[in-house]
């Protein structure tokens, strides 16, 4: 292989085609916290963590009242969103169980945390912290041993009290 990425590069943002915008809104924007930076039309907006141009964009061009996706099908398997503390992903935790939200799982993948759902639409929706890259599990040839173990759901939310 001749190229190699640069390191610096990064995923700029995820454009989902939703059912409905405002069903679409209420999870993203008042649930999640997201904020809206654009509508365009009543067909699409954009929306952001910090004032970025767009981390997500909704749309109905090609989807309005659609159903979801063939769970058995090539696409999108799930959108990941990282928090930049362990804090700041049991906050995220507590608003879903408070909110009655369905999570479908909870992991501890050794070098994150995570929270699995599904968004209105049913698009999976992964919420992380990843621990500080020295913490994370190494073999004795330094490779990574990513795994996927039970998340202590209690310690996580014991973040909110210290």
């Amino acid at each position: 292989m001749d190229y190699i990425i640069p390191a610096s590069t990064r995923i700029g943002h995820v454009h989902l085609k939703v059912a409905d915008i405002n069903r679409s809104l209420q999870f993203y924007h008042d649930l999640l916290g997201f904020q809206i930076e654009q509508r365009y039309g009543t067909e699409a907006v954009f929306i952001s963590a910090g004032g970025y141009h767009h981390h997500i964009g909704l749309n109905t061009w090609h989807s309005k009242n659609g159903p979801p996706a063939p769970l058995r099908s090539a696409g999108l398997y799930h959108t990941a969103i990282v928090y930049p503390t362990r804090k700041d992903l049991a906050t995220i935790l507590k608003r879903l169980l408070d909110a009655g939200y369905p999570l479908t799982g909870t992991s501890d993948h050794g070098v994150s945390e995570a929270i699995y759902l599904n968004d209105p639409d049913g698009n999976g929706v992964e919420l992380y912290w990843d621990r500080p890259k020295e913490a994370w599990p190494r073999d004795e040839k330094g490779e990574l041993t990513m795994g996927t173990e039970s998340l202590d759901v209690k310690g996580l939310l014991a973040e909110l009290n210290s």
